[in-house]
Order: structure tokens, then C-alpha cells, then sequence
């Protein structure tokens, strides 16, 4: 089972990369974020494997207080590096953000069922799919959308920066206790609620750019 992780990375991630010659600009844009969020969760998992076997501490410590920051600083540095080079518009960080989020998410619950076979259903794989996958788009999300606003100005670059991971941080984190508790359902409804607001966002964002273009 210790290469797992990799067989699961090299079936979803091959056929994906093969199917962006054959996409447009924008969507291939999306699809290669994904597949980057999806290495992503390769390279977190060794790091987290790393640091649970050197702190000692149970699953509930790690999840709640290393994960959390080890994994949205990691899925942060291509929307930080995209927002440096190519652009920092809005609409386009917070969606290719979201990307990453989900492509990370896919192969983290594939990863899950497949060492906790016989234990899913589908009522779990659901709770888990919309809540853990919406959780990390919305992390990322989180870092995207804020990246357009503190990437023009200088004076608030670097707090800014710090701000929005560490809002992504703690956001993770309390989702993570929630699953872990008593109210585990308060913590999967969490993400859905959050991801309402988020979708009038972008689609304002999108209205925004539309009409600046007229």
C-alpha cells in the first residue's frame, strides 16, 4: 500500500495530461492546475508521513495543527508563482485556485477509499467528496481571490500574503476538528454553506470583467 498514492497519481494524471493537447487555452489552463493539485497531494503526503513519524503524535494533533498549514502552503505556491508571472486577475486566480484545490482533493479522497475499502459507502463518499473537495477549493480559493488585491500593492504584499494563508490555515484546520467531533455534520456542511457566497462572488467578478470590456 506504500505506493499507492503513486499508482493513483500516474491513472488519473496520465490520461488528463494526454487530453490537454486537445483542449482550448483556458480550459487547459484549468485541467493543468488540476493535475498540478493533484501532484501537490503526492509531494504533501510524504511531507506529512515525514513529520508524523518525527513529532510522535496521534492522527487527531497532526490533522488539526500540522496538516493544515503544511498543505495550504503548499497548494498556495502556484497560484502565488501564476500571480507573479503571468496575471493577477481575479476571476482567472480564483478559478485556476480552485483547481488546484480539487485536483488535490480527487486524488487525497481516491488515496482514502482505496486503504479504507469495505468501510466507505456511498453516502460516506459523498459527504466526503463535496465536503473535503469543496474545502480545499475554497482554501485555495481563499489565497486566489486575495492574490489580486495585495499582488498590485506593495505596502501589503507580505501581510496580505501572511493574512490569507493564515485564514486558509485556520479554516482547514477548524473543518478538520469539526470531522473529528461530535459534529462531524456541522463540519461537512461547513464548505457547502461557504461555497455559496464564493460562487456569487466569482460570478460578480465575472459580471465586473464583462462590462469593463464594453
Amino acid at each position: 500500500m506504500e505506493n499507492v498514492i503513486y499508482l493513483l497519481f500516474v491513472c488519473i494524471a496520465a490520461p488528463l495530461t494526454l487530453m490537454l493537447a486537445l483542449l482550448e487555452t483556458k480550459s487547459k489552463r484549468t485541467v493543468g492546475f488540476m493535475i498540478i493539485g493533484m501532484f501537490l497531494c503526492v509531494f504533501v503526503a510524504e511531507i506529512n508521513g515525514l513529520l508524523y513519524n518525527m513529532l510522535g503524535m496521534d492522527v487527531y494533533y497532526i490533522t488539526t495543527t500540522v496538516t493544515p498549514i503544511v498543505e495550504e502552503v503548499v497548494k498556495a505556491v502556484p497560484v502565488l508563482l501564476y500571480a507573479f508571472l503571468f496575471s493577477d486577475d481575479r476571476h482567472e486566480l480564483m478559478s485556476l485556485a480552485i483547481a488546484v484545490g480539487i485536483g488535490f482533493a480527487v486524488l487525497e479522497s481516491s488515496y482514502i477509499l482505496v486503504g479504507n475499502v469495505g468501510t466507505f459507502s456511498i453516502f460516506t463518499a459523498i459527504v466526503r467528496g463535496f465536503g473535503t473537495g469543496l474545502m480545499h477549493g475554497i482554501c485555495t480559493a481563499t489565497v486566489g481571490a486575495g492574490m489580486s488585491y495585495v499582488h498590485k500593492k506593495k505596502k501589503l504584499f507580505y501581510t496580505g500574503t501572511f493574512a490569507l494563508l493564515i485564514t486558509a490555515i485556520i479554516y482547514h484546520a477548524i473543518y478538520n476538528a469539526l470531522v473529528q467531533s461530535a459534529y462531524s455534520y456541522v463540519g461537512y456542511l461547513l464548505p457547502i454553506v461557504t461555497y455559496i457566497p464564493i460562487v456569487y462572488f466569482g460570478k460578480k467578478i465575472s459580471e465586473e470583467k464583462k462590462n469593463n470590456k464594453m
